[in-house]
């Protein structure tokens, strides 16, 4: 899989811009504040239908404009296509020229892995960060993830409702089962869907791990849930619903999630270094980039948002002489050789590529 054009249209700093891109290694190179990685959020905004560093579509649109286009050309194993997506008053995806009737029609489509040095957090931030890791990387390989995830999201949104109208209207109890019964329904679905991601993970970091480190480190996932069983979550649920009650919020689910990683037996956000808790991120990218490899059968495109400045000179070519097959695309602030690989340099000034 691989992207041979974008093209942008009022996208952040951008007037108007098209971009061919190399099969192989691509880099983005410039000052700060110059727009490289605008270059790779129009790519993850065709891949998910949102950006992955801000939360409303308005702020993608150039300044003193009323909307933004981005286009991307891609070529998968058993199919060309071209995704476009319009932001103005509404988000607009257009499929090979058809306007989608739902965001999660887009989902498959493009398949990235993204690394940006805010990937720390995943593993030193909270649980939320390692769920939204996790729902990332499912949806792109199973869209109706997403359909069950929020279908989840909807019921408990409607349950936390109802706790709330107990307590300040008193209003029966019973009708609690109503929401319990579908909110278990829900659960069970996601944690089987993590559950099967995360024993990928698990196979495919191991190896990555051990071969970055020589041998010398031990890495394994653990993964934590209150929903692995229907009947036994419906009693949790059951069991604490006078506590939920007086919090008006529903205090267990798999909206609680988490999964741990250690080095050694050992939690590598709390006794883990500076530099274990980066080899560990990136031993985690590249297990998801082989757990894409192996559902899809291709490698999707490999997002590296300043990645490189997190990398001496030796990792740095170590990392990119151990992707193979893979569409790289790189932002970075001085511009640097990539010997024996076919890759393209990109020089980006103030929003116009050079």
């Amino acid at each position: 899989m691989w992207i041979s054009d974008i093209e942008i249209f009022n996208f952040r700093n951008y007037n108007k811009q098209v971009i061919k891109l190399n099969e192989g290694i691509n880099v983005f190179y410039g000052e700060n504040a110059q727009g490289k990685t605008n270059i790779i959020e129009s790519i993850y905004l065709c891949s998910l239908g949102k950006s992955f560093r801000s939360k409303k579509d308005a702020e993608l649109i150039k300044f003193g404009e009323n909307m933004a286009s981005v286009s991307v050309k891609f070529n998968k194993s058993d199919r060309d296509g071209k995704i476009k997506i319009e932001l103005s008053d509404k988000k607009r995806v257009f499929i090979n020229g058809i306007k989608a009737n739902k965001l999660s029609e887009l989902l498959g489509n493009i398949n990235v892995v993204i690394f940006t040095p805010d990937d720390i957090n995943i593993l030193k931030g909270g649980p939320q960060k390692r769920r939204k890791f996790l729902d990332i990387m499912i949806s792109q390989l199973k869209p109706n993830y997403m359909h069950v995830l929020n279908l989840y999201l909807k019921t408990i949104e409607q349950r936390n409702n109802y706790l709330r109208q107990i307590k300040q209207e008193g209003k029966s109890e019973s009708l609690l089962d109503i929401w319990d019964e579908k909110l278990a329904e829900y659960a069970i679905k996601i944690y089987e869907y993590r559950q099967e991601f995360i024993d990928k993970l698990k196979d495919k970091i191991k190896i990555v791990h051990s071969n970055i480190t020589e041998n010398k480190e031990s890495l394994s996932l653990e993964y934590s849930s209150d929903c692995k069983d229907k009947n036994e979550y419906l009693n949790v649920l059951k069991s604490r619903r006078k506590l939920d009650i007086i919090k008006g919020f529903t205090t267990k689910g798999i909206h609680r999630d988490d999964f741990t990683v250690n080095i050694n037996n050992k939690p590598v956000n709390i006794y883990g270094s500076q530099g274990q808790n980066r080899t560990v991120i990136l031993s985690l990218k590249l297990a998801e980039l082989n757990v894409v490899y192996d559902e899809i059968g291709e490698y999707p495109i490999l997002l590296l948002d300043d990645f490189m400045s997190e990398l001496d000179e030796k990792r740095r070519k170590s990392f990119l002489n151990n992707i193979k097959n893979t569409q790289v695309i790189i932002t970075c602030t001085e511009k640097f050789e990539v010997e024996n690989l076919n890759f393209l340099s990109y020089n980006v000034i103030n929003g116009q590529i050079k």
